[in-house]
């Protein structure tokens, strides 16, 4: 298998069989199993600080990714600057993701009750008992951890340097 085809492999609907087997594997094997989302736009120093303590937090760490629709419905109209192939490519190149999962939803709740996740890990501007799939991480005695956001990386803050550069 080919390194791109390697990182393509890593990258899933919900409905995929081949998804289901390989949770059904892990689970099997014991493995730690930690879950994150959210939408990755620009991948940038903020995320790989806080993707790479996520993993730390397991054996396994997968990844929930918005689909486009659901970016601009969460960030309007000029989001993602990304499509979700490219995102999706991006994270599941990076050696400690284990499998990146699309999402169309508003929340990833369904996602999160399919994975059954130990550790459900979200950014620390999220109180724990706020987190979307608290009740389902928790009543697996799971954890929920949160992580604090390096200051001043954001794809946001990218999004307005780059059109104030272009001015």
């Amino acid at each position: 298998m080919s390194k791109l085809e390697r990182i393509k492999s890593k990258i899933f609907n919900r409905e995929d069989e081949t998804f289901r087997h390989l949770l059904s594997y892990y689970k099997f094997k014991g493995y730690k199993l930690v879950f994150t989302n959210g939408c990755f736009d620009l991948l940038h120093l903020g995320h790989i600080d806080y993707l790479s303590k996520a993993s730390e937090l397991g054996d396994i760490l997968i990844i929930g990714l918005n689909t486009d629709e659901s970016v601009r419905r969460l960030k309007g109209n000029n989001r993602p600057i990304q499509d979700e192939i490219s995102r999706a490519m991006i994270l599941s190149s990076l050696s400690f993701v284990h499998a990146v999962v699309y999402f169309g939803e508003d929340t990833p709740y369904e996602l999160i009750q399919m994975v059954q996740p130990d550790v459900l890990v979200k950014g620390a501007d999220y109180k724990p008992e706020e987190i979307v799939g608290y009740d389902v991480v928790t009543a697996n005695d799971g954890e929920i951890v949160t992580l604090e956001f390096i200051d001043g990386y954001s794809t946001s803050n990218i999004e307005k340097k780059i059109k104030n550069a272009n001015l």
